[in-house]
């Protein structure tokens, strides 16, 4: 049982505790995700199976696309709807669309971003949360991150009253925090504000309309065919160039061994290489040391 499971995750669970969902469903050990989703986040999450598990990195890595709710007039300790407020702010005044088109604008693009202190971020060997949930706030290294793009979802001119509500449509990198951004966003207009509500709805070329929920996983497994809901590791890495390899070259491949240079990589990252029937052997990329060589990142067909 080798590929990847996509599930449309419930709210209210973890991405470990649909791990072990999963596990129990399939009745296999060799499960693990791609890229945690908090709790009270739906949507698409990639589940690899079998083999795939060694591709999970792979996955990670991709883009994201989002659609969230930005509620302004109060922040909380979490960043989304689950915390507790710290802070209350009245939103005083008329917001106009054009404003916060304006900062939606601003804010795509390359930028730095602090993770919060609600998230699984290692500080000094613990998570950044077992820290917060004792009331400790450490210093957080930044990182970069990616705005792809970043859009206003609602129709409306104007916006009203002590909160105000408004979603958006983001396309970002690795390692982007949502809730973060849409305290942001607020802060750019001046007000406290958190994430009231998201769902991811694709992880790279994985939609949400292809997703399955936990029933029908559970459903689809117990009329023996749960292979009908596998996607093949090959799709996940259509990103990656191909290399479709004779069973001479496949079987060095398969043990491993550092091969010449492809002219397909001289520009690129990485290299998937697949045998004459288009299933994946392997990920190579460049030797770092040896010129006009290229070494296995990982072997995908054991």
């Amino acid at each position: 049982m080798d590929g990847i499971l996509l599930l449309n995750k419930p709210k209210g669970l973890t991405s470990h505790d649909c791990v072990f969902k999963i596990r129990k469903i399939l009745k296999t050990k060799k499960v693990g995700h791609t890229g945690t989703l908090d709790p009270d986040v739906t949507g698409v999450l990639p589940i690899c199976i079998g083999r795939a598990t060694k591709i999970a990195e792979f996955i990670t890595g991709m883009s994201k696309t989002y659609v969230g709710e930005v509620t302004l007039g109060f922040s909380t300790t979490t960043e989304d709807a689950s915390g507790e407020i710290i802070d209350k702010v009245a939103v005083h005044r008329t917001i106009k669309k054009e404003e916060i088109q304006l900062v939606l604008a601003q804010l795509t693009g390359t930028h730095s971003q602090t993770p919060p202190m609600y998230s699984a971020v290692k500080v000094n060997g613990k998570r950044l949360y077992e820290y917060a949930r004792k009331g400790i706030e450490v210093e957080r290294p930044s990182r970069e991150i990616k705005i792809h793009e970043l859009i206003l979802q609602d129709p409306q001119e104007t916006y009203e009253g002590e909160s105000i509500t408004f979603s958006f449509k983001v396309t970002c990198s690795k390692g982007t925090y949502v809730r973060t951004l849409a305290v942001t966003i607020g802060e750019k207009l001046g007000f406290p504000a958190h994430m009231s509500h998201l769902i991811r709805t694709a992880s790279g070329s994985f939609q949400l309309e292809e997703c399955s929920s936990l029933e029908e996983i559970e459903k689809v497994m117990g009329e023996g065919n749960i292979q009908s809901l596998l996607i093949p590791m090959e799709r996940a890495l259509i990103h990656l160039p191909n290399l479709q390899i004779d069973d001479t070259v496949a079987m060095k491949v398969k043990n491993g061994a550092v091969l010449e240079v492809s002219p397909l990589l001289f520009d690129k990252e990485q290299l998937l290489m697949t045998d004459m029937s288009g299933d994946a052997l392997a990920i190579y990329e460049k030797h770092p040391t040896k010129q006009g060589l290229m070494k296995p990142v990982k072997v995908l067909s054991i």
